[in-house]
């Protein structure tokens, strides 16, 4: 893993910086686990825009990812690791011994050839899934289901990892990435280490077209817009505005908490700030 960086022969490869790609050993998906993706633009089931600046980019099948690790007690063998355009971290395609195929999130050291399984006595090893009641405590670990058989859902990007830090009665305490630390129950799966592709972050676009790859559209800034289009719009010259910094429709952007009470609060032992 690491950076690859190009001689500046025109601006905007002056900066550009992508991946290696040297941990990626195979370069065709496997076909059984591939579906059609239908791209949103951003807008949701009514047709509003719910999500903004998205919309066009390069055109993606869905590979599926086996989240849940339901296959207790099954050997695997890692037979390659491939790129998901869906993600930023990789995935590895395991062989079962009974002949399935399924793929998951690539943690880092894992190699083809590897053997993963997953179950309360599988070995605690990189790649391998357990139940937080199965793993020792300060291990770190990812893809960690919220509600026990549902499937992983947090600390799935690359680099990510959360650490084991107490168990107490029916719940451990967890940090999650964002230094949030969060009650899980015990049952709740798992897989031991540290998601790949560390370099990822470190990744500069470069320039707009890249952007308009991956379906980023440009933003626009409300002060450099007209005053029906926004209300930090208009004035003479160049204005910064003159308001604290709102919505198109009047509603404030930067310090507003906008989550509301939920049952998961009491399972929050410190926040993130």
């Amino acid at each position: 893993m690491g950076l690859k960086k190009f001689k500046p022969v025109t601006p905007s490869l002056r900066f550009k910086t992508v991946s290696d790609f040297a941990e990626i050993t195979k370069s065709e998906p496997e076909k059984s686990l591939l579906e059609p993706l239908k791209r949103s633009g951003g807008r949701n089931n009514y047709g509003n825009t719910s999500a903004w600046c998205r919309g066009g980019g390069h055109k993606r099948r869905y590979r599926v990812i086996d989240f849940r690790r339901e296959k207790h007690g099954i050997p695997a063998k890692v037979a390659g690791i491939e790129y998901d355009p869906n993600r930023s971290a990789r995935i590895a395609l395991l062989h079962y011994v009974d002949g399935e195929k399924r793929y998951i999130i690539a943690p880092v050291g894992i190699k083809v050839g590897d053997m993963l399984m997953s179950g309360p006595q599988a070995e605690v090893r990189d790649g391998n899934a357990l139940p937080l009641r199965s793993v020792p405590l300060g291990t770190s670990v990812h893809n960690l289901e919220l509600i026990p058989g549902k499937g992983g859902q947090v600390a799935r990007g690359a680099g990510s990892e959360c650490q084991l830090m107490a168990k107490e009665g029916l719940f451990a305490q967890v940090r999650l990435p964002s230094g949030e630390v969060r009650m899980f129950r015990l049952d709740c799966y798992c897989t031991i280490g540290k998601v790949g592709n560390i370099d990822h972050e470190n990744e500069v676009v470069g320039k707009a077209g890249k952007s308009r790859w991956l379906g980023r559209r440009p933003s626009n800034r409300g002060v450099a817009m007209n005053p029906v289009d926004h209300p930090m719009g208009g004035g003479e010259g160049k204005t910064s505005g003159g308001r604290h910094p709102c919505t198109p429709w009047g509603k404030a952007t930067k310090g507003l908490k906008t989550r509301k009470k939920k049952l998961s609060d009491k399972l929050i032992v410190r926040r993130r700030k």
